[in-house]
């Protein structure tokens, strides 16, 4: 397979997405899951956890996230592009790389971390094919409406939530519902509650108990994953193929308009964003508000920070793309799955019981150090094997796969 151009604005924005989207796993890879959503799940907060779960939810979850999808879907056009100008299908080219990239993802997840997006990103990029021959409006008004069908099903979700939580405390109740609604709540806030210490007592344990523990979870795991990030991931896998189209991810827009874009976006999206993380604060961290911020109530705050990031990222390329930072990121970004598989492969080492054993010994506030030890790694490795190799190891790999899989 031919590989898709360079185009170094888009490998700078990747570069900066793998490694922001380090900060948010980073509570993943140390923490339950259910940190992922609540701080309070693992115990008292200090002021330095609290802001580091505020710095977190307000500017990186979700956010980063969406760059990738952003990326993913300009990337798909750009193969498809290559392939068809060579006289190939494009379109196939794309599902035979999605194909393989949701075996990576699967490995990924099974070896490695429960948290991987890549196989949500193969799947949905096979829808988003129905719509590469779009113009950028068209494919801007179908993102928006994928945006509200995801924040559609989350919100009924959480709706859910707290019409059983009524339902657990009315009167009548039964002792099980009240019960299901307890044990439900205590997974979500509760340090000493029977799911979490599980939990943490698999991930301290070996490999093959972990290994286990994983594939008991595939059915239920990979549903609920897919369901409550599909529609958004394929909505900005549809914003990026716009925003290729109109030149945006190429650096082909003036930096005044990346500026007042990425000034728009962040004035849009910020405040709300404290509030939501002040009514969470406020709450005491109660279940069902932490929830519902982090999945839900954000969710439509998510996309204008997440333009809003690229933009800030492009206007500063535009206005320093001389500083020699910039060649290190340009150098990260091409490597960006060697880059996110290998930091899953160093975090679950230093965290889980095959390793170090690390896991939920370490608070909040002290897992930024973590995230900037591994930035410092990105930026080093990449840009020297970069100049000896020209590709990623995990790229390299991925693309004879493909080449393979057309044959």
């Amino acid at each position: 397979m031919t590989p898709a151009p360079r185009i170094p604005a888009m490998d700078v924005l990747r570069g900066c997405a793998v490694m922001g989207i380090v900060w948010m796993n980073i509570t993943a890879f140390a923490l339950p899951q259910t940190a992922y959503f609540n701080p309070a799940a693992v115990g008292p907060l200090s002021g330095g956890d609290i802001g580091f779960w505020a710095v977190s939810l307000i500017f990186i979850d979700g956010k980063m996230r969406g760059l990738f999808a952003l990326l993913f879907g300009a990337s798909m056009l750009l193969l498809i592009d290559r392939e068809e100008m060579a006289g190939r299908d494009g379109r196939r080219a794309q599902m035979v790389r999605a194909g393989w990239l949701f075996v990576i993802g699967a490995a990924h997840f099974l070896l490695l971390w429960w948290g991987d997006i890549l196989r949500v990103y193969a799947v949905v990029s096979l829808f988003a094919l129905l719509f590469v021959h779009l113009e950028p409006l068209a494919l801007i008004k179908r993102a928006f409406l994928f945006f509200l069908l995801q924040f559609l099903l989350v919100a009924a979700f959480i709706g859910s939530l707290y019409l059983w939580s009524h339902a657990a405390g009315l009167p009548d109740a039964s002792a099980a519902t009240r019960a299901a609604f307890v044990d439900f709540m205590g997974t979500l806030s509760d340090p000493a509650s029977p799911a979490i210490q599980s939990e943490i007592a698999t991930y301290r344990s070996g490999y093959g108990t972990i290994l286990a523990h994983k594939i008991a979870g595939i059915p239920g795991e990979w549903l609920w994953g897919f369901l409550f990030t599909a529609f958004e991931t394929l909505g900005f896998m549809l914003l990026g193929m716009a925003m290729l189209k109109g030149g945006f991810l190429t650096g082909q827009w003036d930096s005044e308009q990346y500026r007042r874009t990425a000034r728009h976006c962040f004035l849009i999206g910020v405040p709300p964003m404290a509030a939501l993380a002040l009514w969470v604060w406020w709450s005491g961290f109660a279940p069902l508000p932490a929830y519902g911020v982090a999945l839900t109530w954000s969710l439509p705050f998510r996309i204008p920070l997440t333009v809003g990031w690229a933009a800030l990222i492009l206007w500063l390329l535009a206005r320093y793309g001389e500083h020699s930072l910039v060649a290190r990121l340009a150098a990260t970004g091409r490597m960006t799955l060697s880059n996110y598989l290998g930091t899953s492969l160093v975090m679950t080492t230093i965290f889980y019981g095959w390793g170090l054993g690390l896991f939920a010994h370490v608070s909040p506030a002290l897992l930024p150090l973590f995230v900037l030890a591994s930035w410092a790694v990105m930026l080093l490795w990449s840009p020297w094997w970069a100049a000896r190799f020209g590709q990623g190891p995990m790229e390299r790999v991925w693309r004879g796969l493909a080449r393979i899989g057309q044959r």
